[in-house]
């Protein structure tokens, strides 16, 4: 197991991101990795890159803790995650992204994010980016041009 993969492991078992290390038989919606009842199951063998861990984490991270355990494998449809949970959950990333202290291209990695992964780094490098003024409204972070604002994060679970 990477450096990398076990500052992701040991950041999720810190906040309470729930997951299992296990062979995947089913196939997924990114190789290695699968959300399953609000949980991540992971397969390292299957594992293509380990950035992914941390958008999937963040769409479980960004759902109310009530409905957390609704989410499986597509979160669109198990949960009616939309548009602005996608922001959320990539905005969340980047701010974990930062806390681990890891480069950018390990969470936006050029295999994906529909060919926008250059993109991404250079809105989230400069303080832009998107999806952390939802962060903020759900209480996980300190609004925008606020001391200790986003990419700092209040909570890492929203409640």
């Amino acid at each position: 197991m990477t450096e990398p993969l076990q500052k992701v492991l040991a950041f999720f078992n810190d906040i309470g991101i729930a997951y299992q290390l296990q062979p995947l038989a089913e196939p997924s919606f990114l190789a290695g990795v699968l959300i399953k009842n609000g949980g991540l199951c992971i397969d390292p063998e299957q594992l293509v890159q380990p950035g992914d861990l941390l958008h999937e984490a963040g769409h479980i991270a960004v759902m109310p803790t009530a409905q957390r355990h609704l989410l499986n494998d597509n979160v669109n449809e198990s949960a009616n995650q939309g548009p602005a949970e996608e922001m959320a959950a990539i905005a969340w990333s980047w701010a974990a992204l930062v806390h681990l202290n890891l480069p950018p291209e390990f969470l936006f990695h050029a295999d994906g994010y529909k060919g926008g992964s250059e993109a991404y780094i250079a809105a989230f490098s400069c303080g832009g980016g998107f999806g952390h003024p939802l962060l903020s409204w759900y209480g996980m972070c300190e609004p925008p041009g606020s001391a200790d604002s986003y990419p700092q994060m209040k909570l890492w679970l929203r409640p």
